[in-house]
Order: structure tokens, then C-alpha cells, then sequence
């Protein structure tokens, strides 16, 4: 557990610095005003204002403040202190009062004593995580009577491909860990190689950990368009909506789902 933190923890800071200063994810209009949210997870989440919102694995912030523009009362956290650090000034430069703290999923009960409305995390942040059955116990930990979690991310099924979309790559089950050295999905990253560790996660083994835990599955939905333009051999089929050039329409790409904690 400690090796895969601290590698993870270095690769992640090394990326935060280029993701930053990156056109992929524009902090100049984001300044502005630019919401960073998705259609996908906005749909789920609703009329925020006023709720309390702990965001696990933030990166540096934009969906977090994003959440405190929406009215939200709204705490990211995430294992980056390099990611926390921008996620502060970037909070400093947009006026925002966006809360942040620096603690890896799984040690958060002990670096934090509230309880929130919703619980919310986004696309790519399971795969850094190897048990999701602890997962899912921080995720009720912090979660209020009848309060909701909120997810959105990229469909397990996707990350069963080679990186070129050329065939099958890896095992959609949950098998042994991903060791891989290579550069990130944002631009001007072609310098960059610093190991992580990651694991897939099957859609079974999502959906079990939370349920196992208590909570009630209220909404599922799934998706065959990315909203983002991080793979490889995209295309647009309309604005803001990517698939696989010679799969479009015939893979999942991203699942969101609602529960509730009764």
C-alpha cells in the first residue's frame, strides 16, 4: 500500500504541473466562468445549492469550484499535494471558497470529521484505487442519512483496449495490478514518464461494493460518447461528444450512476 502511494502520489504530481498550464483543460476560460462539468453528471446531480458536497479525488479543483459556483458548499480532496497546491490558487484566482484537503482516499475518516449531503467523483479516479470494497466504506462513512453519491466515469469496458484501439489489451475483470511508465492525456506531455500502478474495475464489482455497503441504486445510465477528447483515434460526432473511429455507437464509454444512503 505505501509503495503504490508514493508512486502514485510522485506521478501525479509530475502530472498536475503540465494539466495545469494545459489547453485540455483551459483554465483561461475557466477564469472566465466556464463551468467544467459534464451534461452527464449535471443531469444527476441536480438543483446543489446549499448542499455540501466532498469531492473525492479532485485533481486541481475545477470541478470542485465548479460545484461552489453552482451554489454548493463543496470540499475536494485528493493524494496530489502538487494538485491541492494549484487547486488553492486557482480557488485564490477565481474568488471562490472551495475547501481542499490533501489525503489519499482510503485515509480520509481520519484527516476529516464531517459529514456531507453528496459525495461525488469523476472519470479515471477508480482505476488509481486496488480495493473498491474500502472504497465504498469511505464513501458511506461520509455520507448523511438520505444523502446521495454522485459518479461518472469512463466505462470499464474501455479500458479493456490497447491504448491505439487496435484489440484487446487488458482483462475487463479486476486481475493483477497495471504497471506502466508513460505520458498523460493532455498535451505537451511527451517528456513525461513516471510509473503508476492502476487496476480495472468491473461494472459487477462497482455496483456490488456500494450496494454492499448499504446504499440504494437509484439511477444507472451509460453512455457511448466520451465527453472528453483523452483517447486515442477519436472522433467527433457532435460537439463535445467523442467516440472510437470504427466503433462509434458500439461500446460504452461512460456509466454515471446515483445512490442513496438509507
Amino acid at each position: 500500500m505505501e509503495e503504490y502511494l508514493k508512486v502514485n502520489q510522485a506521478s501525479w504530481n509530475e502530472r498536475a504541473k503540465i494539466h495545469f498550464e494545459s489547453d485540455f483543460y483551459d483554465n483561461a476560460s475557466f477564469i472566465q466562468g466556464r463551468n467544467s462539468l459534464n451534461s452527464i453528471e449535471l443531469d444527476i446531480l441536480g438543483d446543489i445549492s446549499g448542499k455540501s458536497i466532498l469531492h473525492l479525488q479532485c485533481h486541481f479543483g475545477q470541478d470542485t469550484i465548479s460545484l461552489s459556483r453552482m451554489g454548493a458548499d463543496a470540499l475536494g480532496i485528493d493524494l496530489s499535494d502538487e494538485s491541492i497546491a494549484l487547486a488553492r490558487k486557482l480557488n485564490d484566482q477565481v474568488g471562490s471558497n472551495t475547501r481542499f484537503v490533501v489525503s489519499d482516499v482510503y485515509s480520509l475518516p481520519d484527516n476529516l470529521q464531517e459529514k456531507f449531503d453528496i459525495v461525488f467523483t469523476s472519470y479515471g479516479t477508480i482505476g488509481w484505487l486496488p480495493d473498491l470494497d474500502k472504497w465504498a466504506k469511505v464513501v458511506s462513512h461520509f455520507l448523511k442519512d438520505g444523502g446521495r453519491f454522485i459518479m461518472a466515469d469512463f466505462h470499464p469496458v474501455v479500458w479493456m483496449f490497447k491504448d491505439d484501439f487496435s484489440g484487446i489489451g487488458y482483462s475487463y475483470f479486476k486481475d493483477e495490478v497495471i504497471v506502466e511508465e508513460e505520458g498523460t492525456y493532455t498535451e505537451n506531455a511527451e517528456n513525461l514518464s513516471q510509473k503508476h500502478y492502476s487496476w480495472n474495475h468491473a461494472m459487477e464489482e462497482i455496483l456490488t461494493s456500494l450496494l454492499n455497503e448499504g446504499l440504494v441504486l437509484r439511477q444507472f445510465k451509460e453512455f457511448d460518447y466520451s465527453p472528453y477528447n483523452c483517447f486515442q483515434k477519436t472522433v467527433e460526432i457532435e460537439a463535445g461528444k467523442w467516440q472510437i473511429r470504427g466503433l462509434e455507437g458500439k461500446i460504452p464509454m461512460v456509466y454515471a450512476i446515483e445512490m442513496v444512503c438509507k
